[in-house]
């Protein structure tokens, strides 16, 4: 209730009261904004600049004000927004708007915007000069027989001096997207076609930015300094999520979101053809759509969202195929093809479903149940209706846990890989199963006050050995529940460290601050609270450290919220009384950390893979790429050769004498569900001589 709360004050104390001003208010500026050609703010952008800093600033969970110092950090990420690899713009531009680096809290305040769309212009006329540019370099092949390289990541570089440098390096980008195109084995012909549409549609994007999305890019450019979950939506974005949130479409189950050039995977929708390929992941980049088997890619770099979806959706049975650059790869890398059928999706979370893996150790063979649970969904609706068997994770664990006991398995293994979270409440129920009774996390609100939650039910449902498996994308009441049992010692913590979001947002809607107004005005998502595991500290950040720890696949300091601007940091408030279980000793996290290293050196599958992931990583971190065709050939064979080896690397013993074609195929390709199934063995073999 702590929540509700608040929102109900916050929409009871702020009231804004609207006002007549002309859109068009004369400043001085350097450059006509009001020109019929260009943008400028409107009047409601004006009283939304004002409420959305009325409301971080008595609401959200960090207290922070405007100052000069914010003010400029204010620039600085509305500069970084807009031209975030420093591609565009000038060193002459941005030392022109640093003259507003020390107001920008006071336009903020009043509503003054007109500096923020001056920006505007002058980088929409450097992307327009850049374009063009574009054009008269594709009216000649590029000479990819000479030795030079093109540095990918400008964003710690400084700007560009004059015309002549930022030319050159536009040369060797323009180059490199051709040469790209020219080992997947294009000509120059459909390379260079392909590049103008590219930079025609890129053109066209630009040109139809309007006064709603500068508002949004400056104003996010302010919010997103108190945290990396609070933004704003405009009245177009706010109903564009709406509809993504409908129940049912034909498609591939994903979301997508862009930035200013790359449309990329924001969700993997559980049940879809996207999740059930297991191709596409959350950051994956889309450059390219096919349809049918036998269709040509369209370049989609530059397009617009809507364009995009346009193109991805289709109807159920239909095959289409994606050019995807994966996250964790750099922009230049080689592309995979994922090939898809279209499907009806339903909007609804996949159910917890479990596997009974058979594993040899010694003179015996153990069955380990094995749950994998990607959300922590529940009906809200059927709930609140009072409807006996609501759909809740809660309910279908259970369910699964009685089949794994009537099966008398040995143990139990909880998958939370890439679960991203949900309900508080089924957390909190879920840990309810494995433990007598109470407190599960604390809930601190902006205000200070510290809510703690409990499970009240004092049925264990399972008491057997219980093995949690987390990687750097468990978050939020995954994290939870992972923490709970870790705190109580009731089951042993295996792979990464979680993800580490310990906050709590809201959304609020801002038409309901100007009841009298026919306009929309959008939303606010704001940070009101903070999670709190029963021990004291904080899931904010660090996440919930393993007993054992996996190596990590990707790089925290990219992929996790200890890697994002801004983030809360963790701390720790007073711990809470409850009952330790003691059933995670440290003679045995001891005993299994030291075989788990010698695992690490001697088994031949680990060995590959780390090394084909850190080969990986080293590539991604690259900062040069050869412009050249013979070498940028030679390190395509070399990832290929690569990946072949790891694929044949990876072989199954006699350990795991399973039956099942498909269970037999999941276990191959999942190294660590293989590693935790051999810990999880050697852990009930120590607890029982």
């Amino acid at each position: 209730m702590i929540l509700y709360s608040i929102l109900i004050f916050v929409l009871s104390v702020i009231v804004i009261p609207e006002k007549n001003d002309s859109d068009n208010i004369n400043y001085s500026l350097k450059y006509n904004i009001y020109s019929d050609s260009l943008l400028y703010p409107k009047s409601k952008h004006r009283e939304q600049s004002k409420l959305i800093h009325q409301l971080l600033t008595k609401y959200h969970y960090k207290k922070t004000y405007l100052n000069d110092s914010l003010s400029e950090k204010i620039l600085e990420k509305y500069i970084s927004s807009l031209d975030p690899n420093r591609e565009y713009l000038y060193s002459s531009d941005i030392n022109y708007f640093k003259q507003y680096e020390r107001q920008m809290d006071d336009y903020i305040t009043s509503g003054y915007l007109e500096p923020a769309y001056e920006i505007f212009t002058v980088y929409h006329e450097r992307v327009k000069n850049r374009i063009d540019f574009v054009f008269s370099m594709l009216e000649n092949e590029p000479n990819f027989s000479i030795d030079e390289e093109l540095f990918l990541d400008r964003k710690d570089l400084d700007w560009f001096q004059d015309v002549e440098e930022m030319d050159n390096y536009w040369r060797k980008k323009i180059k490199n997207a051709v040469l790209n195109l020219k080992i997947l084995g294009k000509d120059w012909a459909s390379n260079k076609e392909t590049l103008e549409k590219r930079y025609r549609r890129f053109k066209k994007t630009i040109n139809q930015f309007n006064s709603e999305d500068v508002f949004e890019i400056f104003i996010n450019s302010y919010a997103e300094l108190y945290d990396p979950h609070t933004n704003y939506f405009s009245p177009v974005n706010a109903d564009r999520f709406e509809i993504n949130m409908s129940k049912t479409f034909e498609g591939i189950g994903a979301r997508l979101q862009q930035d200013i050039e790359y449309t990329t995977i924001f969700s993997v929708m559980p049940g879809g053809p996207a999740y059930r390929s297991k191709s596409l992941d959350k950051g994956d980049k889309i450059i390219a759509v096919a349809q049918g088997d036998n269709g040509d890619f369209e370049d989609i770099i530059g397009w617009r969202l809507d364009d995009v979806v346009s193109r991805i959706k289709g109807p159920k049975e239909s095959v289409v195929r994606l050019l995807v650059i994966k996250k964790e790869s750099s922009i230049d890398a080689f592309p995979d093809t994922v090939r898809l059928v279209r499907d009806r999706v339903d909007v609804v979370d996949e159910d917890a479903k479990f596997d009974i893996v058979p594993f040899k150790s010694k003179d015996r063979t153990f069955n380990i149940g094995v749950i994998k649970i990607p959300s922590f969904y529940i009906n809200f609706e059927e709930a609140q209706k009072g409807v006996q068997d609501y759909k809740s994770v809660t309910r279908d664990v259970k369910r699964c846990i009685d089949t794994l006991k009537n099966t008398s398995v040995d143990g139990i293994i909880i998958d939370l890989r890439n679960n991203g979270g949900g309900s508080l409440q089924e957390a909190i129920d879920l840990t309810g199963l494995f433990i007598e009774t109470g407190p599960v996390v604390q809930i601190k609100s902006s205000s200070g006050r510290i809510e703690i939650e409990k499970d009240f039910d004092k049925q264990i449902h399972y008491e057997g050995p219980l093995l949690v498996l987390n990687n750097s994308f468990t978050a939020s009441s995954s994290e939870i529940f992972s923490g709970a049992l870790k705190d109580y010692n009731r089951g042993l913590i295996v792979g990464e460290p979680t993800f580490g979001k310990g906050t709590v947002q809201n959304l609020l809607d801002l038409d309901r601050f100007f009841p009298k107004s026919d306009l929309k005005f959008g939303q606010l998502k704001i940070t009101l609270a903070k999670y709190y595991r029963v021990s004291g500290g904080s899931t904010q950040k660090i996440g919930v450290e393993p007993h054992v720890f996996f190596p990590n696949i990707y790089d925290r300091d990219i992929y996790t919220e200890n890697a994002r601007k801004n983030a809360l940091e963790w701390d720790k408030i007073r711990d809470v009384s409850y009952e330790d279980n003691n059933y995670i000793s440290e003679s045995l996290v001891e005993h299994l950390n030291t075989k788990f290293n010698n695992e690490l050196k001697s088994d031949s599958s680990m060995i590959n893979y780390l090394s084909f992931v850190k080969r990986t990583e080293e590539n991604r971190k690259k900062n040069s790429i050869s412009l050249n065709y013979e070498k940028r050939l030679q390190e395509k064979k070399s990832n290929e050769s690569d990946n072949n080896s790891l694929n044949t690397s990876i072989k199954i013993t006699e350990i795991f004498p399973i039956e099942q074609e498909d269970l037999m195929k999941k276990i191959k390709n999942d190294l660590y569900l293989r590693e935790s199934v051999k810990l999880f063995v050697e852990m009930i073999d120590f607890k029982t001589t």
